[in-house]
């Protein structure tokens, strides 16, 4: 089975191999201040679902200074000259908060030489329209790129997670579907050139695989241009680890995922880039499934099974 991998898509753009490095901005979100909630979603870890992001207490350039060494690692000898970054802001909502302040920030990635691009981790409801002008007005301007002036990449991210409104209800998602569907239109109205990518997490608690897939539809009818899917993950210190405990619901078999994912593929159209079909899992914290701790192994056998 074909489909657009992120690989594929980035390659079309930059010529060559990408590296995304995840930064942390600092934030929180409206879930954990009080402003809708303070115990955030219920799968999501302490850390804002951001295990892999830098240290917060760094700048943004000593944060990416760390992160490429270690991503270095993973860096064949004949891809290290042309080797870029895509700066991604991770955990937690990296729209909620002083706007200014994070603007500063992302010019701070910008102006990295080795940053090819900018990519943005927010909630539909924290991206406010002056937040967005500002974000266009970044995508207009040059920054060193290697050697040279230019303009960068940008995404934004929505988390999405389904379109089931009682599902959201269940996980305290607390936005509706209407506003990750217009924040959509209101990113493609100012620039359609900034590209958006939608979070779906397949197999929270109560959802059918008809639930799954309508989530696929609705993000893919709402104009996303990318879509990130991965299995729930029950995290040490969530909420949904006593729900898991208390035997409320069953993870996905990693065969009950891969047929899902196969349908899934099979609803979104070619041109919109599949940026993930299985996350990494935080494996110090990951209570289930055991499956996922591989992805290597993982991805390998999804391939298989998808051929």
């Amino acid at each position: 089975m074909n489909y657009l991998s992120a690989n594929e898509f980035y390659k079309k753009i930059f010529g060559h191999k990408v590296y995304k490095i995840c930064l942390d901005a600092g934030c929180t979100c409206p879930n954990r201040d009080g402003t809708k909630d303070t115990r955030g979603c219920i799968f999501c870890s302490a850390l804002g679902s951001g295990e892999f992001s830098a240290d917060r207490n760094l700048c943004v350039t000593e944060q990416i200074k760390n992160a490429e060494t270690l991503v270095s690692k993973k860096i064949k000898p004949h891809e290290s000259d042309s080797a870029d970054y895509i700066a991604y802001f991770q955990n937690f909502s990296n729209t909620y908060g002083d706007e200014n302040e994070l603007v500063k920030k992302y010019i701070e990635a910008l102006e990295n030489k080795d940053i090819c691009g900018l990519a943005i981790a927010t909630r539909p409801d924290c991206l406010k329209d002056s937040m967005l002008q500002k974000i266009n007005e970044l995508t207009q301007k040059e920054f060193l790129s290697g050697t040279k002036q230019k303009r960068k990449y940008f995404s934004i991210e929505l988390g999405l997670q389904t379109s089931n409104e009682k599902t959201a209800e269940y996980i305290r998602r607390h936005f509706t579907n209407k506003e990750y569907s217009d924040t959509i239109t209101r990113i493609k109205k100012i620039n359609p050139e900034i590209h958006i990518v939608t979070h779906i997490i397949f197999g929270l608690p109560g959802e059918t695989e008809n639930d799954m897939l309508e989530t696929v539809k609705f993000a893919v009818s709402s104009g996303t241009d990318g879509i990130k899917i991965q299995v729930l993950n029950v995290l040490d210190g969530t909420d949904l680890k006593r729900e898991y405990e208390n035997k409320k619901f069953d993870v996905l078999s990693m065969e009950e995922y891969f047929k899902i994912v196969k349908k899934a593929l099979e609803l979104i159209p070619h041109e919109i880039v599949i940026h993930r079909l299985t996350g990494d899992g935080a494996k110090k914290i990951l209570i289930a499934p055991e499956w996922i701790k591989n992805k290597r192994k993982v991805m390998n056998e999804l391939r298989a099974y998808l051929k």
